[in-house]
């Protein structure tokens, strides 16, 4: 009896378990909660729970790479319950934006790269593209020294040209911007505000770039700025203070040791060299650095208004250099606006981007006059002559300075007033009409400017010892007219319309999506070069006669169409075709063609690995584009064209002298260099997505290669000319891994790891192969006069280092004087020359972690370079002998590697030595941060959370110079990267 009474208060649950296109999950666990009952589904996604007593029961229902579900039934007998579960794969369902429209990133066929605003880099951040530094694979950005606003390098791929422009296409909200730089800024992209900056996506190979074109052959950056949304008013106020010194001092002599030197190195009979030493220790790199104060505010307003959606933001930067009168400010503005109209079937996207910016630039010599000063001479001399700086001077001279002595290096900065101020303004507006009869079919109008202002003037006073060599004894120069010593205007307008469609099949399972449009780029400067003037008012004679006003313009314009066609979400085609027509090549050559396509198939959509709760997502790509590259060419270059000849050389015609106009050197024949790339790769995750990543090889061929070559004598009207002349390839792998260690309610760590390996060879330099061409010496150097360190040549990578060979001693340091005579013919010439290492690394790697912990976060980002070799420039022309003991009677500081070679420098080609080519490889942390979540604040109506941030925090690398992380492989003088402590706010209201 007390059996049959306990069978009759239990019952028995069954059901179905299915994904969210009604397919079964084999394998889902259905648990009653609160017990520890529970049971599996079967193949057919069928589950069956016994025993299960009546009353009220909550099922929940888990499935790797789906969203928990539950259901509360009220138990009296046997009882069904069925489950639908949806994807928890959030990362494959991000919308990417992609040339000229959006996809989800599961039916991506090309290799693009998207990094959202929780994924940048943090701290003080001057340019948009340090946003995203070593957080993609396969992209290289290398800032440009530590000045303010100084901008990156930036390579995607490694780059396809030598002489062709090598940076990457930039869009910003659908406005592709010009490659040109723009008078009076650093960089054309520290115009741009980086808080404004919503997400990158990052075109990689020529099946996504393509659809750009002739613009696409080094990639394309899509960048898309952040908008309006929908609600009340959200108020967003961010605010930082910096602080930032200099990292490491260049290692030259210190008073001490540079006494020590003199007085051991001097073998003259009158100790004339230690007669110059005077009494004083200064550190002249302590006197131009400094440390630097910096503020960054912004403040933005979103929401919407009826049924607009707007934001607004402003901002301020303030920035200081590490080197002394250095400074950036800059004020900007971002205003946008997308209202939907006609029941959301036309939908208007405006979007303005303005900003001023205020740059005071040091006197580039600075930094050289500081590491070759005398430092045992004082910074001040006592008296008002040269602005009461001390001087080497020369009683014989008639303007009293030592002929070819360095500068009084704080002296060039103080009486140095290099100023600018540059507007920008970028404006774009959008319109997509859905058709009411057919709403699968848009129209798009993009309509968009990109316009500039730069101007400013370089003042020295009458009595600033920088402007009396060579000045004809004039008291001082001043470089200015009309308060403007410069004046550039840009304009860049572009016209684009789309017409586009996109239907579901769902009979067949296909999906199709077709995009035909044309465009129109007009690109305008206009340049004014004032006349310079000597202090007492005469024009300096090689500023007379300049052109006043220049005009530079071309025109683009193009037809472009993609098609892409997705069966089950399992095979993905897509194909693209552009005609690009520029002004910039002749008539009747001035056409391009640039098709692309690309499949791919996703396996884990195959019955053998559906619901496959290990594999949640694997994907196969493969593409194949050609892009096309009329950068580094002039506007005109196809024309032959005349100029007035300077005033060293006049005709004379009786008593009288003219200039004449002469030819300069044109090419009419020239046409696009192109890049043909084939990219194969695969996209994985495992474990709902804990694990992501993909790994992609490719192969790129530059062929039509634009290099600069020289022309032989009477050939043409110039010595050299940019042509069509050759072929050099470029091949990869990339991986990227981002992983989900911990992901619980209080704890959470992210990591994230890219490595690229990537190698490029020159494979033609001339119109007709020639395996006797010497190749084109590149990379020019300082302590010889028109010395060059590096070579493009067949058979090896651009820019490899082209140098003499070393003989070492038995204490292994480099004999003095005497390096390898390969040829063994008894002299030291070109012949004796040997193609070494190239300044481009051969793999690098980035590495960030964020770790969260309750209302705390930890993170860091570090990047690695293996492979890449430095020049030492600093050692070869001042860490020798001849440098400290001049012939000319003066003495110099340099570098401290004197002491450890003990090199003269007396021979005529030492500097060339291979002993000062260095391995430069590194592993630098880039950014070190912690941030912590005050949380509700103001009787619960904002929320508040500050921050720290350490940036260049530390390097390790056997390069001996400054900084090993130079682009282009010579370090001479470069302005140090800072070390910068950031101390950070921000107020959501």
């Amino acid at each position: 009896m007390l059996s049959t009474i306990a069978f009759a208060q239990t019952s028995t649950i069954t059901g179905k378990v299915v994904d969210d296109t009604n397919q079964p999950l084999p394998g889902a666990v259905v648990t009653v909660k609160g017990t520890q009952k529970s049971t599996s589904t079967d193949v057919a996604g069928n589950y069956k729970l016994t025993g299960i007593s009546n009353g009220t029961v909550t099922l929940q229902v888990n499935f790797i790479g789906y969203l928990p579900s539950e259901k509360t039934l009220n138990i009296t007998g046997n009882a069904i319950a069925n489950f639908s579960l949806a994807s928890n794969i959030k990362d494959l369902n991000e919308i990417v934006v992609i040339g000229y429209g959006s996809v989800q990133k599961k039916d991506l066929t090309g290799a693009v790269s998207n990094v959202t605003a929780k994924d940048f880099n943090t701290g003080v951040v001057t340019t948009p593209e340090q946003l995203i530094q070593g957080k993609v694979a396969g992209v290289s950005i290398t800032t440009n020294g530590g000045a303010p606003g100084a901008g990156s390098t930036i390579r995607i791929r490694g780059g396809a040209s030598i002489n062709g422009l090598s940076s990457p296409l930039i869009v910003i909200d659908g406005v592709p911007l010009s490659a040109d730089g723009i008078a009076g800024a650093a960089n054309p992209l520290d115009l741009i505000n980086p808080n404004d900056i919503e997400s990158f996506s990052i075109l990689k190979d020529a099946s996504a770039a393509a659809i750009y074109g002739n613009r696409g052959s080094n990639g394309v950056i899509i960048i898309t700025t952040k908008k309006g949304q929908s609600g009340k008013p959200r108020i967003n106020f961010t605010t930082q203070v910096s602080s930032s010194m200099l990292p490491k001092e260049a290692p030259i002599l210190s008073a001490a040791q540079f006494r020590a030197y003199i007085t051991a190195n001097d073998t003259t009979s009158t100790k004339q060299y230690v007669k110059l030493l005077g009494n004083a220790n200064t550190d002249w790199q302590k006197q131009i650095y400094q440390t630097a104060i910096g503020t960054d505010n912004n403040l933005s307003v979103s929401g919407t208004t009826g049924k607009l959606p707007y934001r607004v933001s402003v901002g301020y930067t303030n920035q200081d250099g590490i080197v002394k009168t250095n400074t950036l400010e800059r004020y900007s503005t971002n205003i946008n606006l997308s209202p939907s109209l006609f029941t959301d079937h036309l939908k208007i996207n405006f979007n303005f981007i303005g900003s001023q910016a205020r740059n005071r630039f040091n006197d580039g010599g600075a930094i050289g006059a500081a590491n070759s000063f005398d430092p045992t001479q004082p910074v001040y001399s006592g008296n008002s002559k040269f602005g009461g700086f001390y001087e080497v001077l020369d009683p014989t001279a008639a303007d009293g300075l030592k002929a070819l002595a360095p500068i009084n290096p704080l002296g060039r900065l103080l009486e140095n007033t290099n100023v600018s101020t540059v507007y920008r303004a970028i404006t774009s507006l959008a319109l997509d009409y859905r058709f009411h009869f057919l709403p699968e079919l848009h129209a798009i109008v993009n309509l968009s400017y990109d316009g500039s202002n730069g101007q400013g003037y370089d003042a020295i006073p009458s009595y600033a010892a920088s402007q009396f060599p060579g000045s004809n004894d004039v008291n001082g120069v001043l470089q200015q007219g009309n308060n403007s010593k410069y004046k550039a205007v840009q304009g860049n307008s572009t016209l684009e319309g789309d017409l586009s469609y996109s239907h579901e099949f769902k009979a067949i399972k296909s999906k199709i999506t077709a995009l035909v449009g044309y465009s129109e780029q007009d690109f305008s400067t206009t340049s004014t070069n004032y006349r310079s003037y000597f202090g007492n008012g005469e024009v300096i004679p090689s500023s007379a006669f300049n052109y006043p006003t220049d005009v530079q313009a071309h025109d683009l314009s193009s037809v472009y169409a993609r098609v892409t066609y997705g069966y089950d979400d399992k095979f993905l085609l897509s194909g693209s075709m552009r005609e690009d027509v520029s002004t910039r090549f002749a008539p009747g050559i001035r056409t391009g063609y640039f098709p692309a396509g690309s499949a791919a198939w996703v396996i884990t959509r195959e019955d053998f690995l559906k619901n496959n709760p290990t594999i949640s997502n694997l994907k196969l790509r493969v593409g194949y584009g050609v892009t096309g590259n009329e950068g580094g060419i002039g506007n005109y270059d196809y024309l032959s064209d005349y100029s007035l000849s300077n005033t060293g050389a006049q005709y004379q015609l009786g008593s009288t002298f003219y200039q004449a106009y002469r030819p300069g050197a044109f090419y009419y024949g020239r046409t696009w260099e192109q890049s043909a790339t084939t990219n194969a790769a695969v996209d994985f995750g495992f474990l709902n997505e804990r694990i992501t990543g993909s790994l992609d090889f490719y192969s790129q061929t530059t062929s039509k290669l634009l290099a600069t070559i020289p022309q032989p004598a009477g050939s043409n009207f110039g010595n050299t000319i940019t042509g069509n002349v050759g072929n050099m390839t470029e091949k990869g792998i990339e991986l990227n891994i981002n992983a989900k260690l911990i992901d619980s309610k209080d704890l959470s760590w992210n990591v994230g790891l890219n490595a690229t390996l990537n190698r490029n060879k020159i494979t033609n330099l001339s119109l007709v192969p020639n395996p006797n061409f010497p190749g084109l010496a590149v990379g020019g150097i300082s302590g010889g006069i028109g010395q060059t360190i590096q070579i493009d040549q067949v058979g090896y990578p651009r820019n490899s280092f082209y140098t003499q060979t070393a003989v070492y001693g038995a204490n292994g340091k480099p004999l003095d004087g005497v390096l390898l005579d390969k040829n063994k013919d008894g002299i030291i010439n070109n012949a004796d020359l040997s193609i070494g290492q190239s300044p481009d690394p051969k793999e690098y790697f980035g590495l960030n972690s964020d770790v969260n912990y309750k209302k705390w976060n930890f993170g860091f980002v570090a990047r690695a370079n293996l492979g890449n070799y430095m020049y030492n420039n600093l050692a070869s022309s001042t860490g020798i002998q001849r440098n400290f003991i001049n012939p000319q009677g003066i003495v110099f500081n340099g570098s401290s590697a004197v002491l450890v070679s003990g090199l003269t420098g007396n021979g005529g080609n030492d500097v060339l030595s291979d002993y000062y080519i260095e391995n430069a490889s590194f592993l630098r942390m880039d950014n070190m941060h912690i941030g912590y979540n005050i949380g509700q604040v103001f009787k619960n109506k904002a929320t508040l959370r500050i921050s720290a941030n350490v940036q260049n925090v530390f390097i390790i690398t056997k390069y001996t110079g400054v900084d090993p992380e130079q682009f282009g492989g010579i370090d001479n003088n470069q302005y140090p990267r800072p070390r910068t402590y950031v101390l950070g706010l921000n107020l959501n209201l």
